[in-house]
């Protein structure tokens, strides 16, 4: 038998013109199969979308438009919020000084009374199309938002009694949509109104802010051969004021070009896009849901725009105008890894750029080696000026009121460390995970004392959300370990001759236990779980720290109890508590459960658009829901890959194809009539490869020619096989001759579309 590793566009291409997949290689999808799946998963409207949770989202990371019906209007608004405007006065704070402004809005106002839309958002290319029917006539919509510019387009043909709909742009108010919750801060005034310009064929609202600069949006309409194109485009600026020359020109350049000559750069990037991954289950409405948020994902990120604010680039009124970092920042971009997508990782780029905001969150005393993070921060990582605690966002452990979260750093660089694990790319570790660990570290060893017991303990710190201070917070205490043990080992793997090494040692030898009563993990020393709480802050050791796991038949209990504590209390619990609960159980190999939890979220938290809520808009836990998912198909922390861990009974069929896992593998598998068929991994890094691939023995493991290649077998259903980089590896059962095409599963029934279907 002989494997080869091709591209998906020739191996797509070979079998197609063939007629049938070559005998003996792994076969990608053909483009028809990615077509099919997202064809599935398109959204569709038939019934007019009343606020941002029921509409069509389109994006590029820095322009967001979400499209529903005009409050108390005949009319549709269009939205155009961009990631990179805020304003621009710490002394403020966060949330009302750096707070992200609104930019405005477009509505479509029809000459006839709206009475019906047929819509439906095409993922696979990125595009809202449908029809608007009025008492006067009809309007044949297309929308992007391009992929490579800052412009939101929209092309409308009239029919006969609609020709003279209009487009009316409305800037909002640039103030933090906070204040429409919250009595802002004293001396806290809006910023002056936006002013409208004309200029040729193009009009543009000018935004200037009190602090200096300000953003622009300009727009102009085309009209010709029976159709009417409105190009709309945004531009920020600051200290400078070029925002306005800047968004005129973006649009003057579109202007001159026709909606179908913008689409074929915008189509292939999303095409493109796509193809690096296929994900395929019976459960019709989570495999949709899945690809939404794969969809998601790319309108909201890109590395080089600004890491994601709680409801991404769909700016609307919210108490949240910010970035979080006590959990919503983490969850949004753990789906990246599996699912192969490091071009969204903003992350990793936006910590190591602002290493002296890091550093200004602390303490003065602590500038020269530590580094922190607020709760939250705008897009350069400012957490603005508290005077409670001297002109820093940060609070001191154990001196301060309320106590400061100081894990968010520690929780952020493990998202970094998770992008080098996946890429085995030592810059990133080098650059910038294990200097910025190291000074996230130093901050808590500044405030470790040994007990009267002889183990380093840490004076009160706060476990995000839980209001309640604790010393021996299980929250740092476990990122802590987690650290020291990452700094240790990468110290180590860099060749660096660390004079803290001794100390991390200490710390991992000497560090409280977690406290721990009756019910499982505590929130810290002293303060039980006692009450009904949506975060898992608590329990970030056995997820996704994988400090304490499963297979450790010493913690299985603990694991149990506190999962089950936690969760029983229902008062408090939103949508992430099911994704966590889910991941959980997914590294439990309980997959009925986790599909249980997966299916209670879509069931009770996440609105007709795959949108979520918690007070205002955040996106966080639908992006978090696809790594649950990814967490049922395949798990590669401690250096083992673990392949279909934890498929539900109901699960006969199931397609994985290039899954990216840590240590840099790229992951192809097929489960047919409940049983896993074949597997194959494809070595970007030549790390050290072990794999549970849950095939009865004996196996069948040959490599890309496919000559016998040597194993070893490690008990318990795992294998080491040596892998060079560019290796590859086809493990199946002996003497079977699987299918290795991949294709999509068939479900076990048609879900309903997400949107508003009829």
């Amino acid at each position: 038998m002989t494997t080869s590793r091709l591209t998906l566009q020739d191996t797509g291409q070979e079998a197609r013109d063939s007629g049938q997949a070559p005998a003996g290689q792994v076969v990608a999808a053909d483009p028809a199969a990615w077509r099919k799946v997202l064809a599935d998963a398109d959204m569709v409207w038939q019934r007019m979308p009343g606020t941002w949770y029921e509409g069509p989202f389109l994006g590029n990371a820095l322009l967001g438009s979400a499209v529903y019906a005009e409050p108390g209007a005949n009319a549709v608004r269009f939205t155009v919020q961009h990631s990179e405007v805020q304003d621009h006065r710490p002394e403020f704070g966060a949330l009302f000084g750096l707070a992200r402004l609104p930019v405005g809005h477009f509505t479509l106002e029809p000459v006839g009374t709206i009475t019906a839309v047929d819509w439906r958002l095409g993922l696979h290319d990125a595009e809202l199309a449908g029809t608007l029917t009025t008492t006067a006539g009809t309007l044949a919509l297309r929308a992007m938002v391009h992929n490579d510019r800052s412009l939101l387009v929209v092309e409308a043909i009239p029919s006969p009694g609609e020709e003279e709909f209009r487009w009316v742009f409305h800037p909002a108010e640039a103030v933090s949509p906070r204040t429409a919750f919250i009595e802002p801060p004293e001396g806290y005034r809006a910023n002056p109104p936006a002013v409208v310009e004309r200029h040729g064929s193009a009009s543009v609202a000018v935004q200037r802010l009190l602090a200096g600069g300000g953003h622009a949006t300009a727009w102009s309409e085309t009209t010709g051969d029976g159709l009417r194109t409105l190009y709309a485009g945004i531009a920020h600026s600051f200290p400078g004021s070029s925002a306005r020359d800047d968004a005129l020109l973006s649009v003057a350049r579109a202007a001159g070009t026709c909606y179908d000559q913008l689409l074929p750069g915008h189509r292939a990037w999303w095409n493109a896009y796509y193809r690096k991954s296929f994900l395929s289950v019976p459960d019709a409405r989570l495999q949709s849901f899945y690809w939404i948020q794969l969809y998601k994902a790319a309108s909201a990120a890109r590395a080089d725009a600004p890491v994601m604010a709680t409801c991404g680039p769909w700016l609307e009124p919210t108490p949240w105008p910010a970035t979080w970092w006590n959990l919503n920042v983490q969850l949004e971009y753990w789906l990246i890894h599996g699912s192969n997508h490091l071009e969204l990782d903003a992350l990793t780029r936006t910590l190591s750029e602002n290493r002296s905001a890091l550093a200004d969150a602390v303490a003065e005393p602590y500038r020269s080696d530590s580094a922190g993070i607020a709760r939250t921060t705008d897009t350069r990582l400012d957490g603005g000026l508290d005077a409670a605690n001297g002109g820093y966002p940060m609070g001191v452990p154990g001196q301060d009121e309320p106590a400061p979260e100081v894990g968010n750093l520690t929780w952020a660089l493990h998202n970094a460390w998770l992008s080098y694990r996946h890429t085995m790319d030592e810059s990133i570790l080098r650059d910038t995970v294990f200097p910025l660990l190291r000074r996230a570290v130093n901050y808590y060893l500044h405030f470790l004392h040994r007990g009267s017991d002889g183990r380093l303990h840490l004076p009160a710190t706060s476990s995000p959300e839980y209001g309640v201070n604790a010393p021996d917070c299980n929250y740092d205490l476990q990122l802590l370990r987690w650290g020291c043990a990452t700094l240790a080992e990468s110290a180590e793997l860099l060749g660096i001759d660390d004079p803290l090494a001794p100390r991390w040692r200490e710390v991992l030898t000497d560090l409280a236990p977690y406290p721990v009563d009756g019910n499982g993990l505590m929130i810290g020393a002293g303060v039980p779980f006692d009450r009904s709480h949506r975060h898992y802050s608590h329990l970030l050791a056995i997820y996704p720290l994988y400090e304490l796991t499963w297979e450790d038949p010493e913690q299985r209990e603990l694991i149990e109890t506190s999962l089950a504590h936690w969760i029983g209390f229902e008062g408090a619990l939103q949508g992430y508590s099911f994704t966590g609960a889910a991941s959980v159980c997914a590294q439990m190999r309980r997959g009925d459960a986790a599909w249980g939890h997966l299916s209670e979220l879509l069931d009770r938290f996440v609105k007709p658009n795959t949108m979520y809520e918690e007070s205002g808009p955040v996106i966080e836990t639908p992006l978090s829901a696809a790594q649950s998912l990814h967490d049922m198909v395949c798990q590669s922390w401690g250096g083992v890959i673990r392949v279909l861990p934890a498929i539900p009974a109901a699960w006969q069929d199931v397609t994985v194809h290039d899954f990216r896992t840590q240590g840099a593998f790229l992951l192809s598998a097929s489960r047919r009539g409940g049983r896993t068929r074949w597997v194959r991994l494809h070595s970007e890094a030549g790390a050290p490869c072990t794999v549970e691939t849950g095939i009865a023995r004996p196996l069948t493991v040959v490599d890309g020619e496919g000559r016998p290649l040597p194993w070893a077998d490690l008990g318990d259903g795992r294998i080491r096989i040596p892998l060079a980089p560019g290796g590859e590896a086809l493990i199946h059962p002996e003497g079977e001759h699987p299918d290795l095409s991949v294709t999509p599963v068939e479900p076990d029934a048609r879900g309903p579309r997400w949107g508003l279907p009829a």
